[in-house]
């Protein structure tokens, strides 16, 4: 399913953007975890240009096409974290700050926000707020709204891809981890 690669990146950077190398595995905005599996000439408008040729670790099938001179979308595009990284990240969930906006329209727009920027923080604070709610409804006998149980997914899909990833383990292991080092 994932490939067996390092997810250590060699990075270098041009004009402020970072620049990853073939074979490099990297976190592409709301894609998860891939793999550069090339870099390449392209010719899909009237010009030709040079493209990350990215493919998801989780799906073979699924190739993306990312041109160098899109700084929009290579700022999408960033190494994996390290597992130090990743520890640090669980042991801080029960300080992050959930982030719910009252307003539907307001949360919708930045929960869509989020999960196109990634942040890690932030990704960790709307899956606690969504969770709380959710806790809320379900105790006055109410459901969750669809648009909420959709970002809650995503969210975590987005979040726990890498860390599975980077750790090596599959989703019951990774989710026992995180509840043990939160209880501590």
């Amino acid at each position: 399913m994932f490939f067996n690669v390092s997810p250590v990146s060699h990075t270098f950077e041009k004009d402020g953007v970072k620049m990853f190398h073939k074979n490099d595995m990297v976190l592409y905005g709301t894609h998860g975890v891939c793999q550069i599996k090339d870099i390449t000439m392209e010719k899909f408008t009237d010009k030709p240009k040079e493209y990350y040729v990215l493919e998801a670790a989780d799906s073979a099938s699924t190739k993306l096409f990312v041109p160098l001179d899109n700084e929009k979308l290579l700022h999408k595009m960033r190494k994996l974290l390290s597992e130090k990284e990743i520890y640090a990240l669980i042991d801080s969930m029960p300080d992050e700050v959930p982030v719910w906006f009252n307003n539907e329209t307001e949360r919708k727009e930045q929960y869509k926000r989020i999960l196109e920027t990634g942040d890690h923080g932030e990704l960790i604070g709307m899956i606690k707020a969504i969770y709380l709610h959710k806790q809320k409804r379900n105790a006055t006998g109410k459901q969750l709204h669809i648009s909420d149980s959709r970002f809650f997914k995503e969210a975590e899909r987005i979040l726990y891809n890498e860390f599975q990833y980077v750790l090596n383990i599959g989703q019951d292991e990774l989710l026992s981890l995180i509840f043990s080092r939160i209880k501590k």
